[in-house]
């Protein structure tokens, strides 16, 4: 593993508007959901402090008033039981952390392995062939567990007291109390003569019903505890693969070009906004820039999920964290650090892993009290076994029994292991899930709306035809035209820029009308370009005309008052559309087309890719009306666009998807952020959200069924507590192999 050139989130972000500050904390010693609850509620009494934890990640996200420090945070998480570090922006650290653990965690595990084989061996060939028995067993049995008991499930036994201190119970208790009982109540068998039973019963008698020695329960408990730890551990490395592949992906050190045009190799850490770097082939792009000079292919697929790659030359943007495959760049740097494209979409995978499902906040408020129930339970079934059987024996394998199998730690990982999953495997696909709301809002979509220009269609435009009146010159024109147009960002701007070419003059005045087009003062003249509802085209109504029935996008251009030009708009459509429409269609989902352009246009595009409902002529204001009208016919809607004229239908849509070519004003209103530029991104983010959210619901249907069919097994005196302590583990594994099965999600076999 590299370090981490563009950092993830910071130990202490910048304050937000009204002094708040956003903290991120690498929290130790969590087990289970009734931890995650205790160090939540222990943040949350310190004033105006609000925190959501992760078990999976391990991390704190708290947002607080500056005047709380980062030590006041540590001490209130050490003071629930738990130790707390600022996390590094250097994901290096953590991983070398959790290696360690993992380490330490295989070394106990393989130890108490090997002594509780022989242990179990010598125990049931013992109970079921009593004359096998020679002096001094019960002393040999002893010796092989003490070492387990002790050193083997000390970190058991370290979180359990440290939870102790601060009165807090966990799975650590549970299991700690349960392993420290069946140790101590074998002591005091083994030295106890007379205790233990001569009388044969048969192996499955052994093994149901148990001998007083619970040296082997004690022992295999450890064992199945650690390991269903070593391979939790092992298995969220695997979640957390394709983020931290996506993390590692930057650049460490750039060549920048000093005044007299050598270069000198620097930490990209200290490369600044508009200095020129150079990139070589095979080279990882340092930052987001613009290519000054060079050309060549780039490799988008570490932010887009696509390996196609894509050509890059003098005037075309550059994202930080891709490959110059060939080819040598200058690229000048637009934005360096927590402003790059790459450092963005990290943080919404941080963001969205700090927030939580309704699922999940049910999950924490059963775990809350889960603990001291099942400790209560455990002594009601001590006494009540004691008082009906009249046998210490039955009534202290009873309880053991139950501490043992009701742990709760599936389901504190149930949701927030899916859900790193489903971010990392999103990553890899270019899909980025803001959080748990737009992750269930997908369960009820059933209807995509489609933006067309940079959606739909590829959005590459270009003027296709130019026809102008009497008294006007197509140079003389497209150089107005193109003045203004450059102030803008709209697709068809763009197309008129290009086709006006360079050195444009400049533009006062500016002004954009959403929707409709913009106009401006150019050498004196006054200026507007847009579509015929903003400038009526007059003479030029029948190349309005003819251009609307071959498809195509109509602007015109005004100077001074006076028609000037039409300029026929041509457009492109991606050629992955029609697939995608069509999968969508299969899972029964509705499709609409929701567009500015004229109706005919608007209609061929949506022949093309199988959309049956169209509305053009759509103004802003109007696509926020047809999102509503659908809304209230009882429709769940998501909206998928990419302009600045999208941004508040997709904010007001159930979901909001946005292409990652799009404006920062239409990102920033959705709740998806797609960055690859095919349409199939579209049902690939419902699908791999649909698909999160039904492991989800298999995970808690699990964990709570589990401890709901267990507990009272055990309570009846049916269950050994070896068996509960592997069914424990089993379950803890079956959850975490469930959500791994997400990295699977969208390959082909």
């Amino acid at each position: 593993m590299t370090d981490l050139s563009t950092p993830a989130p910071p130990a202490s972000a910048a304050p937000e508007p009204g002094g708040v500050q956003r903290t991120f904390l690498e929290v130790d010693g969590m087990t289970c959901a009734a931890c995650v609850g205790r160090v939540e509620r222990k943040l949350a009494k310190v004033d105006g402090v609000r925190a959501v934890v992760n078990l999976a990640t391990r991390t704190a996200t708290v947002e607080h008033p500056a005047e709380v420090t980062v030590r006041q945070l540590t001490d209130t998480v050490e003071a629930a039981g738990y130790s707390a570090t600022p996390k590094s922006p250097n994901p290096r650290r953590a991983i070398l952390a959790e290696e360690r653990e993992r380490r330490d965690v295989l070394r106990r595990l393989i130890v108490s392995l090997v002594l509780f084989v022989p242990a179990a061996d010598l125990s049931i060939v013992l109970a079921t062939i009593p004359s096998t028995r020679f002096t001094g067993w019960q002393w040999v049995l002893l010796a092989l567990s003490l070492p387990v008991v002790t050193w083997g499930a000390w970190p058991l036994h370290k979180r359990a007291l440290q939870g102790a201190r601060h009165g807090a119970a966990t799975m650590d208790t549970l299991v700690s109390v349960g392993i420290t009982a069946a140790t101590a109540w074998s002591v005091v068998t083994v030295l106890t003569p007379g205790r233990q039973r001569p009388d044969p019963h048969g192996f499955w008698n052994a093994v149901l019903q148990s001998d007083p020695i619970y040296l082997e329960v004690a022992m295999g408990v450890t064992v199945f505890v650690l390991a269903g730890r070593y391979f939790e551990a092992s298995a969220r490395a695997k979640a957390a693969s394709a983020l931290r592949e996506l993390a590692t992906r930057g650049a460490r050190e750039v060549s920048v070009l000093v005044r007299d045009g050598s270069e000198l190799r620097i930490p990209v850490g200290e490369l600044r906004e508009e200095q020129l770097f150079v990139v070589r082939p095979g080279e990882t792009i340092a930052t987001d820039g613009t290519v000054e000079s060079g050309s060549a292919f780039i490799d988008n697929s570490a932010m887009t999920g696509e390996s196609r790659p894509v050509p890059a030359g003098p005037g075309n943007r550059v994202v930080g964290g891709t490959v110059c495959q060939d080819g040598r760049l200058t690229v000048r740097a637009t934005a360096v650090g927590e402003d790059t494209t790459f450092a963005a979409m990290l943080r919404l995978v941080e963001d969205a892993q700090a927030t939580k499902a309704r699922m999940q906040r049910l999950a924490d408020r059963v775990s809350a009290v889960f603990v001291p129930c099942v400790f209560a339970i455990a002594t009601l079934t001590f006494v009540g076994w004691l008082i009906g059987s009249g046998s210490i024996d039955h009534a202290v394998k009873a309880a053991i029994a139950v501490l043992v199998i009701a742990c709760p730690c599936a389901l504190g990982l149930a949701t927030p292991v899916a859900f790193m999953v489903a971010s990392g495997r999103g990553a890899q696909l270019g899909v980025y899930v803001r959080g748990h709301r737009a992750l269930e809002a997908t369960e009820t979509v059933d209807t995509v709306v489609f933006d067309k220009t940079g959606t739909v269609t590829t959005g590459v435009l270009s003027v296709a035809v130019v026809s102008v009146a009497p008294g006007f010159t197509e140079d003389a024109v497209l150089r107005l035209a193109g003045a203004v147009e450059n102030a803008s960002e709209h697709a068809v701007a763009r197309a008129v820029v290009a086709r006006a070419g360079a050195d444009l003059p400049a533009v006062e005045d500016f002004r954009a009308v959403p929707g409709l087009g913009a106009s401006g003062v150019v050498g004196g003249a006054t200026v507007r370009v847009g579509s015929p509802r903003f400038v009526a085209p007059g003479a030029l109504g029948g190349a309005v005309a003819a251009a609307a029935e071959s498809g195509r996008t109509v602007a015109v251009v005004e100077v001074d008052g006076a028609v000037a030009a039409v300029l026929e708009v041509a457009d492109t459509i991606k050629p992955d559309a029609a697939a995608a429409i069509a999968r969508l269609h299969a899972a029964g989902i509705r499709t609409v087309l929701l567009t500015g352009d004229n109706a005919a246009a608007a209609a061929k595009v949506a022949a093309l890719v199988g959309i049956d409902d169209v509305r053009a002529d759509v103004l802003p204001d109007g696509k926020v009306a047809a999102v509503r009208e659908l809304q209230a016919s009882g429709r769940k809607v998501a909206m998928v666009g990419d302009g600045v004229n999208d941004g508040p239908a997709l904010a007001a849509a159930d979901l909001g998807l946005a292409m990652g070519t799009g404006t920062d004003v239409a990102q920033s209103a959705a709740d998806v952020v797609l960055m690859r530029e095919e349409l199939s991104a579209v049902p690939d983010a419902l699908g791999l959200a649909r698909a999160t959210l039904k492991t989800i619901k298999t995970n808690l249907v699990w964990a709570f069924g589990y401890n709901v069919a267990a507990i009272p097994v055990a309570v009846a005196g049916l269950l050994n507590p070896l068996v509960g302590a592997a069914a424990m583990a089993f379950s803890s594994f079956f959850v975490v192999w469930n959500s791994l099965r997400l990295r699977k999600f969208g390959t082909r076999p």
